[in-house]
């Protein structure tokens, strides 16, 4: 009874609005009160949950991806991506999702490479002839790589939570996010073909040649942070660390950095960084309490009555996610919900890696999804959009997130594969 009276206390205070992190804290304070324990018993837990090395790369990460977006590396991104492609029909639509990987290796956030790439890309696809509905939903869809792509903040989390490695997971995630820009090129593709109005451009050589100057230096970055932490060199924690530096060194020789943008983005990471933390701990003391009621052993007991199949019950996963991601912030549900499924996954045979992929995208599909996905409010913010047209643009996009999704599900080796080869 007192589990009923906390989740319905919860989804009273979500509905009313209150921020994630305090809906959760404050009902499971005074669950753990009313059971018996202090509060300052359910503070230590709280606190406990942040205290985590994995953990430090967060900010880091998050620090990584302010400091590209201040040195101009998303401009530069944008740039070159453009004169590249500039003979391809319905070019800027493929540069969106280019340059969204380019970023994604520096960013590790959805809502940084929204609002650092979705300010440029979209006014220049609405000036061309694109639609606003196409121009905000390739630029919004296109983000959702970054939290996929290393150097992933949410794969940083679950690798913290369920124990597993991060470098492993970062090798993982690196096939499917790729599978995913080549379904948004696809979709791209297909809605290109339905608009006359959009042509091909000129190329200009001297263009192509002057803005390589401007990515070659950054794009090392990833060679840093992957290949540091697969190579041995680095744990994540530390290739992170390394990597912002890296940036520092390249904005200062770019002239590309000053020192207010520097503490701009410092300011920035800081916010963000608070923000993603205060969301983990309390989480993570609402996952304590449902350990502690048995509930991850009651979910076990009702899949295994639906099936004991491993594809099913990752079918399951993929559901739950998309379902409870359309009222629930996608990192407090990350950390709800993993202590909860990686006993359900051992029991199932499911390797925990698989498991951290496939959650993290159906996941990240909830911040294309009203009424609390964080990209569609983004978006439309900078491009002064409604959040409706928003939501409309990007629900042909979200088709190829689920059918990498379904791949993953049916063809794990996709996932597993880079772990393999590299020894993880």
């Amino acid at each position: 009874m007192m589990l009923v009276l906390l989740v319905v206390a919860i989804a009273v205070l979500l509905v009313l609005r209150v921020p994630v992190a305090f809906a959760f804290l404050g009902p499971s304070i005074v669950y753990m009160w009313a059971n018996g324990n202090s509060t300052g018993n359910a503070l230590r837990e709280v606190f406990n949950a942040a205290d985590s090395f994995p953990l430090l790369a967060v900010p880091l990460f998050v620090l990584l991806g302010s400091l590209a977006n201040r040195a101009g590396i998303a401009d530069s991104l944008f740039r070159f991506a453009l004169a590249v492609l500039a003979r391809v029909r319905g070019s800027l639509g493929y540069v969106s999702i280019g340059t969204s990987v380019g970023f994604s290796w520096m960013s590790g956030s959805a809502v940084a490479d929204a609002a650092a790439l979705g300010k440029v890309q979209i006014p220049a696809m609405i000036r061309e002839g694109y639609g606003r509905r196409f121009a905000t939903g390739v630029s919004a869809s296109s983000s959702l790589i970054a939290p996929v792509m290393p150097p992933s903040i949410p794969a940083v989390i679950y690798s913290g939570l369920a124990a597993v490695s991060t470098g492993a997971l970062f090798a993982a995630s690196v096939i499917p996010a790729i599978a995913m820009a080549i379904g948004l090129c696809i979709v791209v593709a297909v809605l290109v073909s339905r608009n006359p109005r959009i042509q091909k451009g000129e190329f200009d050589k001297a263009e192509v040649l002057a803005s390589i100057r401007g990515v070659i230096l950054p794009m090392f970055t990833p060679v840093i942070i992957l290949g540091g932490i697969l190579g041995g060199l680095f744990t994540p924690t530390e290739a992170a660390a390394v990597a912002v530096a890296y940036i520092i060194l390249v904005g200062v020789m770019r002239r590309s950095l000053t020192w207010r943008g520097f503490l701009e983005a410092v300011k920035e990471s800081a916010v963000t960084t608070a923000s993603i933390m205060i969301i983990v701990a309390s989480a993570s003391l609402l996952g304590y309490i449902l350990a502690r009621e048995r509930v991850p052993q009651i979910m076990t007991e009702a899949m295994f009555s639906i099936s004991d199949s491993p594809t099913v019950f990752l079918f399951l996963v993929v559901l739950l996610c998309l379902v409870l991601g359309t009222v629930i912030d996608a990192t407090a549900l990350l950390v709800l919900i993993v202590p909860i499924l990686v006993p359900i996954a051992n029991t199932y045979g499911v390797d925990p890696i698989t498991l951290g992929v496939i959650t993290i995208i159906a996941l990240m599909i909830g911040l294309l999804t009203p009424p609390v996905g964080t990209v569609l409010f983004v978006t439309a913010s900078v491009s002064r959009s409604r959040i409706g047209d928003v939501f409309r643009g990007t629900l042909p996009f979200t088709i190829p997130f689920l059918i990498v999704v379904a791949l993953a599900i049916a063809f794990p080796e996709m996932i597993t594969w880079m772990p393999e080869v590299f020894g993880l």
